[in-house]
């Protein structure tokens, strides 16, 4: 994502700043009015200081190799895949890559001027964004079926790895709050700045720029205190460990409950609003998510990572068809589960592994995945309802995420500490789409 226009600036965007500069005198000598972004900085949610440094950590994670699929195609692809969650800001993005990639701007009317191929990858994309569970050896079957319009084994898991990060960045876009550009549709205004800032800056809960706590929400004794009932319960669980084991039966059993509940773990909101045209045009069935599947009280099976894990199987598959991306993945997933300062709010010198892995395995638990040496009861000790809420929103629905959903957990940790949340939250989902798709795959060449 383009957050720094001076790190490694593409032409057409220095064309835009300089263009840019040369209007801006001359509308203000006519005195016309110039539109100015709606707020400052990437994200709605949280001041630029502290986002931007921490954001920008994250594009290592982020790059992408060639591959089996023509670029036209890969920005297409990250197109439908982020339409899929209404995340205009990275179709804007891909729309504009697309283009300059040399794609034909028909497809851009709508998924139904997109080759057929591409086309056919709509129920992949559908299933892996929302029900993952659902994908089946029938559905890789029909798309690698001989005929003209068919994917090779090598294509289809390039783009199975473009839909899951797409998705993914999808939650991490939507989870920070990212503020969409100047450009685009809500970036900009005409108000006046009031003070230092904006109006909507003050609408948003923005204003104040310098915030010298980076703190995330209200200093109180309430959240003082939550801190270290935190703290506390994570000594206890990691001094009680080795001492007491459950039984394979009981640690189902929690297993079960904690999946159970998580899928009533979204945020009591209106019902949801048709999705924009110029997204929605993108992809079918919009209606369709995984909130719906969850109201009809359908069950959601268990993958157990022992039968199919990354480690041993998916890493293995995606570097064998499509060379060195496993190796590139197995690294991000690595990096963002370790990624560790031994910090929680005011305090130092911490061991969060118990925490990191509580909020991974929560996350792959509402997909139905299921570690047997993990003892889900954890879960709930060192994770409140108001940061299920959030977790739950920003994986399985990232576009109905809002900034009281962000600033209702955690309230006196560190924004910092809440945008390392999220990149467990987007790496942990992303795993968990791969490791469905690839099973699927697996199955179909077996």
């Amino acid at each position: 994502m383009r957050l720094s226009p001076r790190a490694a600036m593409p032409v057409p965007e220095i064309i835009c700043s300089r263009c840019s500069g040369v209007c801006n005198n001359k509308v203000k000598e006519l005195g016309i009015q110039i539109p100015r972004p709606v707020s400052q900085g990437p994200s709605r949610f949280i001041p630029e200081q502290e986002y931007l440094e921490s954001f920008l950590k994250t594009q290592h994670y982020l790059l992408q190799t060639d591959g089996p699929l023509p670029a036209c195609y890969q920005h297409y692809i990250g197109i439908m895949a982020a339409a899929r969650h209404q995340c205009s800001y990275l179709v804007n993005l891909h729309v504009n890559d697309f283009i300059q990639s040399g794609g034909d701007q028909k497809w851009l009317n709508g998924l139904e001027n997109a080759p057929l191929k591409l086309r056919n990858l709509g129920e992949l994309n559908k299933l892996l964004a929302h029900r993952p569970w659902l994908i089946t050896k029938e559905h890789i079957e029909q798309l690698l079926k001989t005929g003209e319009h068919s994917w090779s084994l090598a294509e289809l898991i390039h783009a199975v790895v473009l839909l899951a990060h797409y998705h993914s960045l999808a939650s991490f876009t939507f989870g920070c709050g990212t503020s969409p550009e100047i450009h685009s549709d809500g970036g900009h205004t005409l108000r006046p700045p009031v003070g230092n800032g904006c109006i909507c800056d003050i609408a948003n809960g923005n204003h104040g720029g310098d915030d010298s706590r980076q703190t995330a929400g209200v200093l109180s004794s309430d959240s003082s205190c939550e801190v270290e009932v935190l703290m506390e319960r994570m000594k206890q669980l990691q001094e009680c460990r080795d001492e007491e084991e459950a039984s394979q039966e009981e640690m189902a059993t929690r297993f079960e409950r904690e999946k159970i509940e998580s899928m009533l773990a979204f945020a009591a909101e209106d019902e949801d609003p048709p999705p924009a045209k110029e997204v929605s045009k993108h992809f079918e069935d919009t209606r369709y998510g995984y909130k719906d599947f969850s109201r009809r009280g359908m069950h959601v099976p268990t993958f157990r990572v022992q039968d199919f894990s990354w480690e041993d199987h998916g890493y293995s598959l995606v570097n064998r068809l499509y060379p060195d991306v496993g190796q590139l993945l197995d690294e991000k997933f690595h990096i963002a589960y370790n990624l560790t300062y031994n910090t929680m709010a005011m305090h130092n010198h911490v061991d969060t592994s118990t925490l990191r892995r509580a909020i991974w395995n929560y996350v792959h638990c509402m997909f139905g995945i299921r570690y047997d040496d993990y003892d889900y009861g954890e879960i709930n000790q060192l994770l409140d309802r108001s940061f299920k809420v959030y977790i739950k929103n920003v994986v399985c629905s990232p576009e109905k995420t809002t900034k009281r959903m962000y600033d209702s957990f955690w309230r006196q940790f560190r924004h910092s500490e809440k945008v390392h949340v999220n990149l467990l939250l987007m790496e942990a989902r992303m795993q968990a789409e791969l490791l469905y798709a690839l099973r699927a795959i697996t199955w179909y060449m077996t």
